[in-house]
């Protein structure tokens, strides 16, 4: 069953898997949250365990940074192994003035600077976005643990040191906040036919300037992390995809 970058054996994935950028953060999460955690996969250090959570299985892997390894790992774990939904959890540099630090935002769409799509041959320009269902979910789990979480593009980077210092210019266009993953994810999820979202903790702002460390962008997004194991519980009755 194993593949390049994935060396877990069949069924060892739950249909949900939560993917933050940081392996460490997906140790944590797995320690923290998740009941009865086994490590499923440590390819490269990534770090994909699965347990439960109020007694549905989910699983969390570390996708690495940028829209190359989110689309290698998010196109395997669809693909070799029947995973319906993925739900990236990370983090996301401010573009709007109504977000500060620590700040949770989802992605109902995945701007990009990127050329991920082209693979497709599409004669124009495909527009990504999340899973109606699992975005219904976010807001509705948002709302019950009174966590504000605005909803809109994201601005998909493969860029994160900007020479042209253009970054901002996508705010003109109402993108709330800039990463690096959720364009391939929610490509891949389309052209498998399976389920995406991409909710996000604002680690730093191009509007003030302000930024957490690697300690607290580790360690502090306690409510986009609880907010997506709520989805994952919710995701637990929609159709299997795999069928």
């Amino acid at each position: 069953m194993a593949t390049p970058h994935n060396s877990a054996e069949k069924g060892a994935f739950a249909k949900t898997v939560l993917m933050p950028g940081d392996p460490l953060r997906s140790k944590m999460i797995a320690e923290k949250f998740l009941k009865d955690a086994q490590l499923v996969n440590n390819v490269r250090g990534v770090q994909g365990y699965t347990g439960t959570y109020k007694g549905i299985p989910v699983s969390v892997m570390a996708s690495g940074m940028g829209g190359p390894t989110m689309g290698i790992y998010s196109y395997e774990l669809f693909t070799q192994y029947d995973v319906d939904n993925i739900i990236r959890i990370g983090s996301a540099g401010a573009m709007s003035p109504e977000l500060q630090l620590r700040d949770v935002v989802a992605g109902m769409g995945a701007c990009t600077d990127s050329n991920f799509a082209v693979q497709y041959r599409l004669p124009g320009t495909f527009a990504p976005i999340c899973n109606y269902d699992l975005l219904s979910f976010a807001t509705q789990a948002a709302k019950n643990l009174g966590v504000r979480m605005p909803v809109g593009n994201l601005f998909s980077s493969d860029i994160f040191y900007d020479a042209s210092g253009s970054t901002m210019e996508w705010a003109k266009m109402g993108c709330l906040a800039v990463e690096m993953e959720a364009n391939a994810l929610y490509c891949n999820a389309a052209y498998t036919h399976k389920r995406a979202l991409t909710i996000c903790s604002i680690s730093d702002s191009f509007v003030t300037g302000e930024k957490l460390d690697a300690e607290e962008r580790q360690t502090s997004f306690t409510n986009m992390i609880k907010i997506a194991l709520e989805v994952a519980v919710m995701a637990a009755d929609l159709p299997d995809l795999s069928k």
